[in-house]
Protein backbone atom coordinates (compact mmCIF):
# COMPACT_ATOMS: atom_id res chain seq x y z
CA UNK A 1 0.00 0.00 0.00
CA UNK A 2 1.11 3.47 -0.56
CA UNK A 3 -1.01 5.37 2.04
CA UNK A 4 1.66 5.56 4.55
CA UNK A 5 -0.17 3.59 7.31
CA UNK A 6 2.86 1.98 8.40
CA UNK A 7 5.41 3.79 8.12
CA UNK A 8 5.87 6.02 11.99
CA UNK A 9 6.48 9.61 12.04
CA UNK A 10 5.34 12.64 13.14
CA UNK A 11 2.68 15.20 11.38
CA UNK A 12 -0.91 14.94 11.58
CA UNK A 13 -3.00 12.05 10.37
CA UNK A 14 -6.32 12.66 11.28
CA UNK A 15 -8.36 14.69 8.57
CA UNK A 16 -11.02 17.15 9.35
CA UNK A 17 -11.27 19.70 6.59
CA UNK A 18 -9.94 20.38 3.01
CA UNK A 19 -8.06 21.70 1.78
CA UNK A 20 -5.03 20.98 4.32
CA UNK A 21 -4.92 24.22 6.05
CA UNK A 22 -1.45 25.12 5.18
CA UNK A 23 -3.17 25.97 1.92
CA UNK A 24 -5.13 28.66 3.86
CA UNK A 25 -3.48 32.34 3.99
CA UNK A 26 -4.18 36.15 4.38
CA UNK A 27 -4.95 36.52 0.72
CA UNK A 28 -7.73 34.66 2.01
CA UNK A 29 -8.87 37.13 4.77
CA UNK A 30 -10.78 39.22 2.37
CA UNK A 31 -13.00 36.34 0.78
CA UNK A 32 -13.61 35.18 4.26
CA UNK A 33 -15.49 38.84 5.00
CA UNK A 34 -17.20 38.78 2.10
CA UNK A 35 -18.52 35.28 2.82
CA UNK A 36 -19.96 36.65 6.34
CA UNK A 37 -21.30 40.04 4.13
CA UNK A 38 -23.32 37.83 1.79
CA UNK A 39 -26.81 36.20 2.46
CA UNK A 40 -26.74 32.82 4.09
CA UNK A 41 -28.55 29.88 2.41
CA UNK A 42 -31.67 29.71 4.82
CA UNK A 43 -31.70 25.88 3.71
CA UNK A 44 -28.10 25.04 4.90
CA UNK A 45 -27.39 24.35 8.53
CA UNK A 46 -25.67 26.81 10.73
CA UNK A 47 -23.57 26.02 14.30
CA UNK A 48 -21.89 28.19 16.25
CA UNK A 49 -18.46 26.69 18.26
CA UNK A 50 -17.17 28.14 21.11
CA UNK A 51 -13.54 28.31 21.66
CA UNK A 52 -12.70 27.57 25.51
CA UNK A 53 -8.51 27.76 25.45
CA UNK A 54 -8.11 26.79 28.83
CA UNK A 55 -6.67 24.17 30.90
CA UNK A 56 -5.36 22.62 34.18
CA UNK A 57 -2.30 21.12 32.35
CA UNK A 58 -1.36 20.83 28.72
CA UNK A 59 -1.52 16.51 27.44
CA UNK A 60 1.72 15.68 25.96
CA UNK A 61 0.34 14.85 22.85
CA UNK A 62 -2.56 17.88 22.85
CA UNK A 63 -1.80 20.19 19.41
CA UNK A 64 -4.62 22.88 20.08
CA UNK A 65 -4.71 26.33 21.12
CA UNK A 66 -4.72 25.88 25.06
CA UNK A 67 -3.53 27.82 28.02
CA UNK A 68 -2.78 26.95 31.30
CA UNK A 69 -1.32 29.72 32.96
CA UNK A 70 -4.65 32.18 32.82
CA UNK A 71 -5.71 33.65 35.86
CA UNK A 72 -9.52 34.53 36.45
CA UNK A 73 -9.08 38.15 35.62
CA UNK A 74 -7.48 36.97 31.91
CA UNK A 75 -10.17 34.04 32.14
CA UNK A 76 -12.96 36.84 32.44
CA UNK A 77 -11.23 39.15 29.75
CA UNK A 78 -11.29 36.05 27.39
CA UNK A 79 -15.09 35.43 27.59
CA UNK A 80 -16.00 38.94 27.46
CA UNK A 81 -14.05 39.09 23.67
CA UNK A 82 -15.69 35.83 22.87
CA UNK A 83 -19.11 37.57 23.41
CA UNK A 84 -17.63 40.60 21.67
CA UNK A 85 -16.90 38.08 18.68
CA UNK A 86 -20.73 37.00 18.46
CA UNK A 87 -22.39 39.78 18.81
CA UNK A 88 -20.14 41.37 15.54
CA UNK A 89 -21.15 37.79 13.89
CA UNK A 90 -24.80 38.16 14.65
CA UNK A 91 -24.96 41.59 12.73
CA UNK A 92 -23.58 39.64 9.62
CA UNK A 93 -25.88 39.18 6.62
CA UNK A 94 -24.80 35.63 6.28
CA UNK A 95 -26.81 35.34 9.72
CA UNK A 96 -30.06 37.06 9.12
CA UNK A 97 -33.22 35.71 8.98
CA UNK A 98 -31.44 31.81 10.55
CA UNK A 99 -31.61 29.99 13.69
CA UNK A 100 -28.92 28.09 14.84
CA UNK A 101 -28.62 24.02 14.91
CA UNK A 102 -26.44 23.06 16.83
CA UNK A 103 -23.87 24.58 19.20
CA UNK A 104 -20.74 23.21 20.14
CA UNK A 105 -18.29 24.54 23.16
CA UNK A 106 -14.82 22.87 22.40
CA UNK A 107 -11.71 23.53 23.73
CA UNK A 108 -9.14 23.67 25.66
CA UNK A 109 -11.75 22.26 28.33
CA UNK A 110 -14.79 24.24 28.33
CA UNK A 111 -15.75 22.81 31.89
CA UNK A 112 -12.29 24.76 33.21
CA UNK A 113 -14.66 27.75 33.64
CA UNK A 114 -16.73 28.57 36.69
CA UNK A 115 -20.24 28.35 36.72
CA UNK A 116 -20.63 32.06 36.82
CA UNK A 117 -18.81 32.76 34.27
CA UNK A 118 -20.46 30.10 32.02
CA UNK A 119 -23.71 31.34 33.04
CA UNK A 120 -22.92 34.92 31.65
CA UNK A 121 -21.40 34.07 28.58
CA UNK A 122 -24.69 31.90 27.70
CA UNK A 123 -26.75 34.65 28.54
CA UNK A 124 -24.83 37.30 26.90
CA UNK A 125 -24.39 34.68 23.68
CA UNK A 126 -28.32 34.06 23.46
CA UNK A 127 -29.22 37.96 24.04
CA UNK A 128 -27.86 38.68 20.62
CA UNK A 129 -27.81 34.96 18.55
CA UNK A 130 -30.43 33.00 20.51
CA UNK A 131 -30.42 28.69 20.42
CA UNK A 132 -33.71 28.18 20.98
CA UNK A 133 -34.40 25.83 18.07
CA UNK A 134 -30.87 24.28 18.14
CA UNK A 135 -31.22 20.64 18.04
CA UNK A 136 -27.79 19.57 19.98
CA UNK A 137 -25.56 21.51 22.23
CA UNK A 138 -22.17 19.55 23.01
CA UNK A 139 -19.88 20.43 25.89
CA UNK A 140 -16.30 18.71 26.35
CA UNK A 141 -15.46 18.35 29.81
CA UNK A 142 -12.24 17.36 31.91
CA UNK A 143 -13.64 15.07 35.16
CA UNK A 144 -11.54 16.95 37.26
CA UNK A 145 -12.97 20.09 36.77
CA UNK A 146 -16.67 19.49 37.45
CA UNK A 147 -18.57 19.71 40.45
CA UNK A 148 -22.14 18.35 41.46
CA UNK A 149 -23.62 21.98 41.24
CA UNK A 150 -21.40 23.23 38.26
CA UNK A 151 -22.67 19.77 36.20
CA UNK A 152 -26.42 21.25 37.16
CA UNK A 153 -25.31 24.50 35.30
CA UNK A 154 -24.25 22.64 32.42
CA UNK A 155 -27.42 20.92 32.02
CA UNK A 156 -29.36 24.40 33.31
CA UNK A 157 -27.89 26.26 30.07
CA UNK A 158 -28.61 23.66 27.47
CA UNK A 159 -26.29 21.13 27.23
CA UNK A 160 -27.51 18.98 25.41
CA UNK A 161 -24.50 15.92 24.94
CA UNK A 162 -22.10 16.15 27.74
CA UNK A 163 -18.62 14.16 26.04
CA UNK A 164 -16.42 13.75 28.67
CA UNK A 165 -12.44 13.49 28.40
CA UNK A 166 -11.81 10.18 30.08
CA UNK A 167 -9.00 9.12 27.39
CA UNK A 168 -7.73 6.20 29.81
CA UNK A 169 -8.96 4.57 32.81
CA UNK A 170 -5.09 3.52 33.91
CA UNK A 171 -3.76 6.05 36.19
CA UNK A 172 -0.14 5.39 35.31
CA UNK A 173 -0.94 6.26 31.31
CA UNK A 174 -2.97 8.99 32.10
CA UNK A 175 0.00 10.79 34.32
CA UNK A 176 2.93 9.58 31.49
CA UNK A 177 0.45 11.37 29.23
CA UNK A 178 0.53 14.73 30.77
CA UNK A 179 -3.23 14.13 31.49
CA UNK A 180 -4.77 16.70 34.45
CA UNK A 181 -7.07 14.13 35.90
CA UNK A 182 -6.88 10.43 37.43
CA UNK A 183 -9.18 7.42 37.38
CA UNK A 184 -10.24 8.58 40.77
CA UNK A 185 -12.09 12.31 39.43
CA UNK A 186 -13.58 9.87 36.32
CA UNK A 187 -15.60 7.90 39.10
CA UNK A 188 -16.44 11.09 41.50
CA UNK A 189 -18.43 13.01 38.79
CA UNK A 190 -20.11 9.57 36.87
CA UNK A 191 -23.10 9.29 39.12
CA UNK A 192 -23.80 13.26 39.18
CA UNK A 193 -23.62 13.14 35.59
CA UNK A 194 -25.96 9.56 35.22
CA UNK A 195 -28.32 11.60 38.50
CA UNK A 196 -28.66 14.55 36.06
CA UNK A 197 -30.04 12.87 33.35
CA UNK A 198 -28.28 14.01 30.62
CA UNK A 199 -30.03 14.24 27.12
CA UNK A 200 -26.72 11.53 26.09
CA UNK A 201 -23.12 11.20 27.74
CA UNK A 202 -20.70 10.63 25.25
CA UNK A 203 -17.27 9.35 26.38
CA UNK A 204 -13.56 10.16 24.66
CA UNK A 205 -10.81 7.45 24.58
CA UNK A 206 -7.51 7.35 23.24
CA UNK A 207 -6.23 3.97 21.43
CA UNK A 208 -2.44 3.80 22.13
CA UNK A 209 -1.69 6.57 24.51
CA UNK A 210 2.35 6.25 25.48
CA UNK A 211 2.58 3.26 27.73
CA UNK A 212 -0.67 1.51 26.95
CA UNK A 213 -0.06 -2.57 26.81
CA UNK A 214 -3.46 -4.85 25.72
CA UNK A 215 -4.19 -5.66 29.15
CA UNK A 216 -4.24 -1.67 30.15
CA UNK A 217 -6.48 -1.45 27.07
CA UNK A 218 -8.78 -4.48 27.92
CA UNK A 219 -9.17 -2.67 31.40
CA UNK A 220 -10.02 0.50 30.06
CA UNK A 221 -12.82 -0.92 28.05
CA UNK A 222 -14.30 -2.83 30.72
CA UNK A 223 -14.44 0.18 32.21
CA UNK A 224 -16.32 2.21 29.45
CA UNK A 225 -18.67 -0.73 29.33
CA UNK A 226 -19.47 -0.53 33.01
CA UNK A 227 -20.88 2.81 32.59
CA UNK A 228 -23.06 2.08 29.65
CA UNK A 229 -22.41 5.64 28.14
CA UNK A 230 -25.09 6.91 25.51
CA UNK A 231 -22.10 6.68 22.89
CA UNK A 232 -18.30 6.18 22.83
CA UNK A 233 -15.95 8.19 20.78
CA UNK A 234 -12.12 6.43 20.09
CA UNK A 235 -9.63 8.16 18.34
CA UNK A 236 -6.31 6.83 17.54
CA UNK A 237 -3.13 8.05 19.00
CA UNK A 238 -0.86 10.19 16.62
CA UNK A 239 1.77 12.84 16.99
CA UNK A 240 0.84 15.92 15.23
CA UNK A 241 4.08 18.59 14.91
CA UNK A 242 3.25 20.56 18.12
CA UNK A 243 2.83 18.51 20.48
CA UNK A 244 5.12 17.55 23.68
CA UNK A 245 5.95 14.43 22.51
CA UNK A 246 6.17 15.34 19.17
CA UNK A 247 9.23 17.94 20.03
CA UNK A 248 11.02 15.38 22.29
CA UNK A 249 11.15 13.28 18.77
CA UNK A 250 12.44 16.14 16.03
CA UNK A 251 14.36 18.51 18.44
CA UNK A 252 16.02 15.45 20.25
CA UNK A 253 15.91 12.78 18.30
CA UNK A 254 14.24 10.24 20.74
CA UNK A 255 12.19 7.52 19.22
CA UNK A 256 8.57 8.06 18.72
CA UNK A 257 7.19 6.89 22.01
CA UNK A 258 3.71 5.56 20.76
CA UNK A 259 2.24 1.73 19.57
CA UNK A 260 2.70 1.60 15.75
CA UNK A 261 0.06 1.66 13.44
CA UNK A 262 -1.23 -1.95 13.42
CA UNK A 263 -1.34 -2.76 17.05
CA UNK A 264 -3.37 1.13 17.30
CA UNK A 265 -5.38 -0.47 14.96
CA UNK A 266 -5.96 -4.12 16.54
CA UNK A 267 -6.65 -1.83 19.91
CA UNK A 268 -9.32 -0.24 18.76
CA UNK A 269 -10.80 -2.81 16.50
CA UNK A 270 -10.81 -4.96 19.83
CA UNK A 271 -12.58 -2.21 21.13
CA UNK A 272 -15.48 -2.13 18.43
CA UNK A 273 -15.77 -6.13 18.54
CA UNK A 274 -16.47 -5.45 22.71
CA UNK A 275 -18.93 -2.89 22.02
CA UNK A 276 -20.83 -4.23 19.47
CA UNK A 277 -21.41 -7.75 21.39
CA UNK A 278 -22.83 -4.89 24.48
CA UNK A 279 -25.35 -3.78 21.65
CA UNK A 280 -23.62 -0.80 20.54
CA UNK A 281 -23.73 0.31 16.82
CA UNK A 282 -20.73 1.77 14.75
CA UNK A 283 -21.78 5.03 13.68
CA UNK A 284 -18.11 6.32 12.13
CA UNK A 285 -14.74 5.82 11.84
CA UNK A 286 -14.21 6.93 15.66
CA UNK A 287 -18.11 6.23 16.98
CA UNK A 288 -19.95 3.94 18.69
CA UNK A 289 -23.62 4.54 20.23
CA UNK A 290 -26.07 2.17 21.97
CA UNK A 291 -29.29 3.42 21.07
CA UNK A 292 -28.89 4.18 17.12
CA UNK A 293 -32.92 5.46 16.63
CA UNK A 294 -31.85 8.00 19.63
CA UNK A 295 -28.35 8.59 19.28
CA UNK A 296 -27.71 11.65 17.27
CA UNK A 297 -24.36 13.68 16.20
CA UNK A 298 -25.71 16.60 14.45
CA UNK A 299 -23.04 19.07 14.58
CA UNK A 300 -20.61 16.23 13.25
CA UNK A 301 -23.16 15.18 10.20
CA UNK A 302 -24.51 18.68 9.38
CA UNK A 303 -20.43 19.99 8.86
CA UNK A 304 -19.58 16.62 7.02
CA UNK A 305 -22.39 17.37 4.73
CA UNK A 306 -21.33 20.97 4.24
CA UNK A 307 -23.20 23.22 6.91
CA UNK A 308 -22.27 26.82 8.00
CA UNK A 309 -20.03 26.88 10.87
CA UNK A 310 -19.38 30.03 12.64
CA UNK A 311 -15.70 29.37 14.47
CA UNK A 312 -15.48 31.90 17.45
CA UNK A 313 -11.97 32.18 19.85
CA UNK A 314 -9.02 32.27 19.17
CA UNK A 315 -7.61 30.21 16.77
CA UNK A 316 -10.89 28.80 15.59
CA UNK A 317 -11.95 27.40 12.64
CA UNK A 318 -15.05 28.49 10.08
CA UNK A 319 -16.62 27.49 6.85
CA UNK A 320 -19.20 30.04 5.87
CA UNK A 321 -20.88 30.51 2.61
CA UNK A 322 -17.82 27.96 0.61
CA UNK A 323 -15.36 30.19 2.15
CA UNK A 324 -12.72 28.70 4.82
CA UNK A 325 -11.60 31.02 7.77
CA UNK A 326 -9.34 30.70 10.74
CA UNK A 327 -9.28 33.72 13.76
CA UNK A 328 -6.44 35.42 14.59
CA UNK A 329 -3.87 32.29 16.78
CA UNK A 330 -1.84 35.10 19.44
CA UNK A 331 -3.80 35.65 22.58
CA UNK A 332 -3.44 40.03 22.73
CA UNK A 333 -3.89 40.04 18.94
CA UNK A 334 -7.65 38.06 18.55
CA UNK A 335 -8.82 39.95 22.05
CA UNK A 336 -7.22 43.43 20.52
CA UNK A 337 -9.55 42.43 17.37
CA UNK A 338 -12.08 41.72 18.60
CA UNK A 339 -12.67 44.37 21.96
CA UNK A 340 -12.32 47.01 18.96
CA UNK A 341 -15.40 45.96 17.38
CA UNK A 342 -13.07 43.97 14.23
CA UNK A 343 -13.62 40.61 12.87
CA UNK A 344 -10.07 38.47 14.12
CA UNK A 345 -9.61 36.80 10.54
CA UNK A 346 -5.99 35.80 10.43
CA UNK A 347 -6.22 33.44 6.99
CA UNK A 348 -8.71 32.00 4.54
CA UNK A 349 -9.14 30.51 1.58
CA UNK A 350 -11.99 30.34 -0.73
CA UNK A 351 -13.14 27.15 -1.70
CA UNK A 352 -13.68 25.81 -5.42
CA UNK A 353 -16.88 23.61 -6.59
CA UNK A 354 -14.28 20.57 -6.89
CA UNK A 355 -13.16 21.20 -3.38
CA UNK A 356 -16.30 21.47 -1.75
CA UNK A 357 -17.30 18.07 -3.55
CA UNK A 358 -13.71 16.64 -2.11
CA UNK A 359 -14.11 17.94 1.01
CA UNK A 360 -17.89 16.38 1.61
CA UNK A 361 -16.74 13.11 -0.07
CA UNK A 362 -13.28 12.41 2.41
CA UNK A 363 -15.31 13.43 5.11
CA UNK A 364 -18.45 11.24 4.82
CA UNK A 365 -16.07 8.59 3.86
CA UNK A 366 -15.19 8.49 7.68
CA UNK A 367 -18.98 7.34 8.15
CA UNK A 368 -17.96 4.29 6.64
CA UNK A 369 -20.08 4.38 3.62
CA UNK A 370 -20.99 6.98 0.73
CA UNK A 371 -24.37 7.01 -1.43
CA UNK A 372 -23.15 7.90 -4.69
CA UNK A 373 -26.22 9.72 -5.52
CA UNK A 374 -26.06 12.45 -2.95
CA UNK A 375 -22.75 13.69 -4.79
CA UNK A 376 -24.80 12.96 -8.30
CA UNK A 377 -27.24 15.47 -6.86
CA UNK A 378 -25.48 18.13 -5.01
CA UNK A 379 -22.24 18.22 -7.10
CA UNK A 380 -23.77 16.52 -10.32
CA UNK A 381 -20.09 14.64 -10.35
CA UNK A 382 -20.41 10.63 -10.60
CA UNK A 383 -17.53 10.02 -7.32
CA UNK A 384 -17.61 6.49 -8.85
CA UNK A 385 -16.41 7.50 -12.23
CA UNK A 386 -13.78 10.69 -11.00
CA UNK A 387 -11.61 8.66 -8.58
CA UNK A 388 -12.55 4.86 -10.64
CA UNK A 389 -8.69 4.19 -9.76
CA UNK A 390 -8.71 5.19 -6.35
CA UNK A 391 -11.96 2.99 -5.70
CA UNK A 392 -10.55 0.21 -7.97
CA UNK A 393 -7.30 -0.27 -5.85
CA UNK A 394 -8.83 -0.04 -2.41
CA UNK A 395 -11.26 -2.80 -3.12
CA UNK A 396 -8.38 -4.95 -4.48
CA UNK A 397 -6.63 -4.08 -0.95
CA UNK A 398 -9.36 -5.19 0.80
CA UNK A 399 -10.95 -1.74 2.18
CA UNK A 400 -14.44 -1.44 0.66
CA UNK A 401 -16.68 -2.73 -1.03
CA UNK A 402 -18.93 -1.47 -3.84
CA UNK A 403 -22.11 -1.71 -4.96
CA UNK A 404 -24.53 0.00 -6.90
CA UNK A 405 -24.92 3.34 -5.62
CA UNK A 406 -23.12 3.20 -2.60
CA UNK A 407 -19.21 3.01 -1.42
CA UNK A 408 -18.67 0.99 1.79
CA UNK A 409 -15.56 0.87 4.20
CA UNK A 410 -14.38 -2.72 5.41
CA UNK A 411 -13.87 -2.86 8.83
CA UNK A 412 -9.91 -2.82 8.19
CA UNK A 413 -10.63 0.03 5.66
CA UNK A 414 -12.29 2.19 8.32
CA UNK A 415 -10.31 1.68 11.07
CA UNK A 416 -7.32 2.83 8.75
CA UNK A 417 -9.57 6.10 6.76
CA UNK A 418 -7.89 9.09 7.95
CA UNK A 419 -4.75 7.48 5.88
CA UNK A 420 -6.61 6.59 2.48
CA UNK A 421 -8.32 10.33 2.15
CA UNK A 422 -5.03 12.01 1.14
CA UNK A 423 -5.66 9.73 -2.18
CA UNK A 424 -8.77 11.93 -2.83
CA UNK A 425 -7.18 15.31 -2.68
CA UNK A 426 -5.76 17.29 -5.61
CA UNK A 427 -2.51 16.80 -6.93
CA UNK A 428 -1.46 20.14 -5.64
CA UNK A 429 -2.45 19.66 -2.03
CA UNK A 430 -1.03 15.87 -1.92
CA UNK A 431 1.91 16.59 -0.36
CA UNK A 432 1.78 19.34 1.57
CA UNK A 433 2.06 19.75 5.19
CA UNK A 434 -1.55 19.32 6.58
CA UNK A 435 -1.29 22.26 9.08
Amino acid sequence: MSDGANREGVGSVFVSNYPPYSAWGEGGIQQGEKALQSAGDTHRPLGLYLHIPFCRKRCKFCYFKVYTDKDSRAVRRYLGGLAAEVELLSRQPVVSGRALDFVYFGGGTPSFISSRHLADLVAAIRDVLPWDQVQEVTFECEPGTLSEAKLRVIRDVGVTRLSLGVENFNDAILAENGRAHLSREIDRVLPWIQGLDFDQLNIDLIAGMVGETWETWRQTVQRTLDVRPDSVTIYQMELPYNTVYSRRVLDNGEPIPVADWDLRRAWQAYAYEQFEAAGYAVSSAYTLVRDAGATRFVYRDALWHGADLLGTGVASFSHVNGVHFQNLPGWDAYLDAVEAGRLPLGRGYAASPEDCLIREMILQLKLGRLNTAYFKEKFAVDIVGQWQDVWSDLARDGLLEMSDGSIALTRDGLLRVDHLLPRFYAPQFRNIRYT
